[in-house]
């Protein structure tokens, strides 16, 4: 079935998922979060065939979320960089961790956390809060036009 595109619909959430909806393209970003910039590190990293890798870093970069730079070792490489606006889906992918905690335990695995690497703490809790400070829940939210 061919994907229909929401680039063009008004809701946010739509158009967000329009880009960075499939799991390759959030685990490239969180690779490059943690420092990875190649090709062959995502593709090491993610164990994903070229072809799909290649797709998901051109739309990556078209989207302005990753950049095309020379490798900073000077090698012929190029190095995949995230731009400020791919270093803004940072608090996305915290939140999906923290929801995959809390939801989808690995027994197995031992338990993960992501902790602030200055203190070696674990981070608090993504929240909602309201321009006066307020925490909110879903209830208490919704979206509208805005002038």
């Amino acid at each position: 079935m061919r994907r229909k595109s929401l680039s063009a619909v008004a809701c946010p959430i739509a158009r967000t998922l329009d880009v960075i909806g499939d799991w390759w393209s959030l685990l490239i970003v969180r690779d490059a979060l943690r420092g990875m910039s190649r090709f062959s590190e995502f593709q090491k990293s993610l164990g994903v065939s070229r072809n799909i890798l290649t797709q998901r870093l051109r739309v990556l970069v078209e989207q302005g979320i990753l950049e095309l730079a020379p490798a900073a070792d000077g090698s012929a490489y190029s190095a995949y960089r995230l731009t400020a606006k791919g270093r803004g889906l940072f608090a996305i992918l915290v939140a999906l961790g923290q929801w995959g905690q809390d939801n989808l335990p690995t027994p197995d695995a031992g338990r993960m956390a992501m902790v602030d690497r200055k203190s070696g703490q674990p981070i608090r809790k993504l929240e909602i809060r309201a321009s006066d400070g307020r925490l909110l829940g879903p209830g208490e939210t919704m979206v509208t036009r805005v002038a």
